[in-house]
């Protein structure tokens, strides 16, 4: 009775708290009790470290995130479907996901540098630059996008799906259906 993980990363600004909302409402129209969880909700929920420069390490990220992978698995076994939306973007996480989850679905969002810039939607960008922040993934804390994510979607080559948060979840939608997940 294995639920199912949707995987939404990429770096910050780039919307994936926005289309995981979106995935949730559709699958709760196809009546599915699906369950959404967010990288920041859960950052502060899960948050052992006190200390802004060590909990935004590259190893203290990669830790929590794997916390979050393991709360994934266990309500995905239960046979619920987790939409998830975290940056998250560690080689050893995309691992231990794959070899650990059942009916893992990995969602890449690439958006350029100059696009989430120009978002910005918590400062992050504006923050660094002024330097009132450090550890900012992409920009002075090496990320690894995802190498063989299940789907990618590309603000530059694919302008068209990218007209709004509706027509994105569509997008997953139909690629969940084509692959059999949903």
């Amino acid at each position: 009775m294995a639920g199912q993980v949707i995987w939404i990363t990429g770096l910050s600004g780039a919307g994936k708290t926005t289309l995981a909302k979106e995935l949730i409402q559709r699958l709760q129209e196809c009546e599915s009790q699906p369950i959404l969880l967010d990288g920041d909700i859960l950052r502060n929920l899960l948050q052992v470290s006190e200390n802004v420069l060590d909990s935004h390490s590259r190893k203290a990220r990669i830790k929590l995130a794997l916390k979050y992978a393991q709360m994934c698995r266990l309500l995905s076994d239960q046979g619920f479907t987790v939409v998830i939306a975290t940056i998250s973007m560690f080689d050893e996480l995309y691992a231990w996901n794959r070899e650990n989850i059942t009916n893992y679905f990995e969602v890449y969002l690439k958006v350029p540098l100059d696009e989430l810039c120009r978002r910005d939607p918590k400062s992050i960008y504006q923050r660094y630059k002024n330097g009132e922040l450090i550890n900012v993934a992409g920009l002075d804390l090496s990320v690894d996008s995802p190498k063989t994510p299940h789907l990618i979607l590309d603000f530059e080559t694919q302008p068209s799906i990218w007209q709004s948060p509706a027509h994105l979840a569509n997008h997953v939608i139909s690629t969940l259906y084509k692959i059999s997940l949903l």
